[in-house]
């Protein structure tokens, strides 16, 4: 069975610091790139990082540049994102992703996602 499960959300205040933790089971990890995205009520889901776990390139959309930062444990099949200067705009569920191959160009996109974690709750208090 495959299985992408998510850890470490929670409340936090503005400023702080927060690492998320997804674990992958059931497939090839090296084979597919580590995403996350984020979602609030009301809006889609967008791409926040992207990780090539088998050729290390990154992606980050640019309301998190420089403030996140994401990576991967390829032998505990386990992926991160640092999250550093939070900001209430960052409240939100993140959810992490895997899709075959390498980061798209462009940044991660719903689409091209093969499996999902079930997300965890980011709340940032200002």
């Amino acid at each position: 069975e495959v299985q992408l499960v998510e850890s470490g959300g929670g409340l936090v205040q503005a400023g702080g610091s927060l690492t998320l933790s997804c674990t992958g089971s059931g497939f090839a990890f090296d084979d597919y790139s580590l995403n996350w995205f984020r979602q609030v009520p009301g809006k889609r889901r967008e791409g926040v990082s992207c990780l090539g776990t088998s050729d290390g390139s990154t992606w980050y959309a640019d309301s998190v540049k420089g403030r996140f930062t994401i990576s991967s444990d390829n032998a505990k099949k386990t992926g991160y994102l640092h999250k550093s200067s939070l900001i209430p705009e960052d409240t939100a569920t993140y959810y992490c992703a895997a899709g075959y191959g390498t980061c798209p160009t462009f940044g991660p996109y719903t689409g091209g996602m093969d499996y999902w974690g079930k997300g965890t709750l980011i709340s940032v208090s200002s």
